[in-house]
């Protein structure tokens, strides 16, 4: 399916279980998309981060709605399997996607503007450099004898510093391969939003619009 309209499905579902409060209706898209995910052979160890960090939040939902809550049990694990409706929705999408084509079909489909779907890129794309530029920015200061923890200014602040010079390097290496923002482009690969795209999108929605529907439990 294509990345741009998995992620407007997934984000019209989310919002619509949001002011619903059907329990079973959560629990079935949790097995729709736990079986989507596994299919597409995620790791144990992705579903087990699934699993486990969001349980904190649940439970935390669970309890204070169950003991101070005055909508009752039930409420409470609506929001508890809401919160991992919520998860599995999201893993869905961003473990079956690439950001590569999110950012190319939201230029080419969905009209998104060429430097805003490229700075996007550039940014997740540059990811692994910050990591690694935190560590050495840790490093060089444990030289001088300073500990820089993850609530220490000082490490934010040169970490944008670097940042800062890292956006003008890659501005002026888009400058030079030729992008001009505003203006028309050709592109080395396209991505096109298919008839089965559609059908796929309108029936998931639609479905899921039957079981708010019909199933109020």
């Amino acid at each position: 399916m294509n990345p741009g309209m998995k992620l407007l499905l997934v984000v019209l579902i989310a919002l619509e279980i949001s002011f619903t409060q059907s329990l079973i209706v959560n629990c079935i898209l949790i097995a729709v998309c736990f079986v989507y995910i596994m299919v597409k052979r995620m790791n144990f160890k992705t579903l087990f981060m699934l699993i486990f960090w969001p349980m904190f939040p649940a439970v935390g939902l669970f309890v204070s709605q169950w003991l101070y809550g005055s909508a009752g049990i039930h409420f409470a694990w609506v929001l508890f399997t809401r919160i991992y409706a919520y998860v599995f929705l999201g893993a869905t999408f961003t473990l079956t996607s690439s950001i590569t084509d999110l950012a190319l079909t939201l230029e080419q489909d969905f009209r998104l503007p060429s430097k805003f779907a490229y700075g996007v890129l550039a940014a997740f794309n540059l990811m692994p450099k910050i990591r690694e530029e935190v560590q050495i920015i840790k490093t060089s200061a444990l030289m001088r004898g300073e500990v820089f923890h993850v609530w220490s200014p000082k490490l934010y602040f040169k970490a944008i510093l670097s940042s800062i010079q890292w956006s003008q390097n890659l501005a002026e290496a888009m400058t030079s391969h030729g992008f001009v923002e505003d203006e028309p482009r050709t592109h080395y690969r396209i991505i096109r939003i298919t008839g089965l795209d559609w059908v796929t999108f309108v029936g998931l929605f639609v479905i899921v619009q039957a079981m708010l529907f019909l199933i109020k439990y």
